[in-house]
């Protein structure tokens, strides 16, 4: 069974910064495994905000985080992190992280940043930004 947990929301200021986690078990890893991160605010739609390709380690952003967050992995642990710096009141949602699988072309394609990739998702951590 597969399992996603995240951790390491809370509530922060503006110009702060969190570091969230997601422990995955249960997932068989395979060469076009992906791991990503997304949000939704209330009201608003599911939003990619980073992924990351194991088998090359390659990366993606939404251009709404891109030099703020960087989204990393721990293969021993089984582990992903995104690590969210000068974060913004409009950074506020909750952040859920997502396993799943694309091709290489997929990935040049922006497929990360897709919730349709991925098969498993977590339930969420909340992330709040207070100006």
């Amino acid at each position: 069974q597969v399992q996603l947990v995240e951790s390491g929301g809370g509530s922060v200021q503006a110009g702060g910064s969190l570091r969230l986690s997601c422990a995955v078990s249960g997932f068989t890893y395979s060469y076009n495994y992906c791991l990503g991160w997304f949000r939704q605010a209330p009201g608003k739609e599911r939003e990619g905000v980073a992924t990351i390709y194991t088998s090359s380690g390659g990366t993606w952003y939404a251009g709404s985080v891109k030099g703020r967050f960087t989204i990393s992995q721990d293969n021993a642990k089984n582990t992903v992190y995104l690590q969210m710096n000068s974060l913004k009141p409009e950074d506020t949602a909750m952040y859920s992280c997502a396993a799943g699988t694309m091709s290489p072309a997929q990935a040049l394609g922006g497929a990360g940043l897709r919730d349709s990739t991925y098969a498993y998702w977590g339930q969420g951590t909340q992330v709040t930004v207070s100006s």
